[in-house]
């Protein structure tokens, strides 16, 4: 038998042995209109710089506003460090520094699922997540439509990049996201079984792959099945918490990454 690993917002200890949630996320963001909001500044950006990324940057960004778009410039220029500071320098969060936002932020453990996440993100394929790259990847990733999630986590379980996800694929994604049992023979064949069921429920053309069509349909009927092979998405306790804590003082949360 196959068991399904459960997606759960990871916690983290204390000193005290008291289990805490994502690091220092606990207030809820302030109500009301933010758009006249001090933009926080950034480490090696003045305030000229500063403002005009900002509104350069929230022009193209459907999901935040210019003081939501500040706070996340600050974030980032925090992430990065000295780098920001040293001219001549590619900024940007390698994959490794974006990973571990990933597991210790939203909780996500699976390689796999990180890997193709980074790549989501990194746009122009340079193995650097940018200032830009960053606003806009978290923009869906954060608050996306229905219809933009389902086209990001459907790059996401295509692993090739070829349009559809094929049973090699299922097979990879859904064995990184369960659960061996210590009495299993031959958990593969849990996991190919689970491979056609998913095929019977999801493959509306009978061709033995999924592509978007068939993948958006069987998300437009279930929405459970957005994520059906492995959690790429924050869930919504770790989103509210990241919010908060971002739009309230991105220091904060970059003290807390490195606590």
């Amino acid at each position: 038998m196959v068991t399904l690993r459960v997606k759960a917002t990871q916690t983290l200890g204390n000193r005290d042995g008291r289990a805490a949630s994502a690091p220092g996320l606990i207030r809820a963001p302030a109500t009301g209109d933010t758009s006249r909001a001090r933009i926080p500044r950034a480490p090696g950006m003045n305030r000229k710089k500063l403002q005009k990324l900002t509104e350069t940057l929230t022009k193209n960004c459907k999901h935040f506003n210019k003081f939501e778009v500040s706070c996340l410039i600050k974030l980032f220029y925090n992430l990065v460090g000295e780098a920001a500071k040293r001219p001549g320098v590619a900024i940007g969060l390698d994959r490794n520094a974006f990973r571990n936002i990933l597991h210790v932020t939203f909780g996500m453990t699976d390689d796999m699922i990180m890997d193709r996440v980074f790549r989501g993100f990194d746009k122009d394929n340079d193995g650097n997540i940018n200032v830009t790259e960053w606003v806009n990847g978290l923009s869906l990733f954060l608050r996306g439509s229905l219809e933009e999630k389902m086209k990001y986590c459907f790059e996401v379980f295509d692993l090739n990049g070829d349009g559809f996800i094929s049973k090699e694929e299922m097979f990879h994604l859904l064995k990184n996201s369960l659960l061996k049992q210590p009495s299993e023979e031959d958990p593969d064949e849990g996991i190919k079984d689970l491979v056609e069921i998913t095929l019977k429920k999801m493959d509306y053309d009978h061709d033995g792959k999924l592509s978007s069509a068939d993948y958006e349909k069987a998300v437009g009927e279930e929405t459970l099945l957005l994520e059906a092979f492995g959690p790429c998405l924050p869930d919504p306790k770790s989103q509210m918490e990241f919010e908060a804590q971002v739009f309230k003082d991105p220091n904060d949360f970059h003290d807390n990454m490195n606590s």
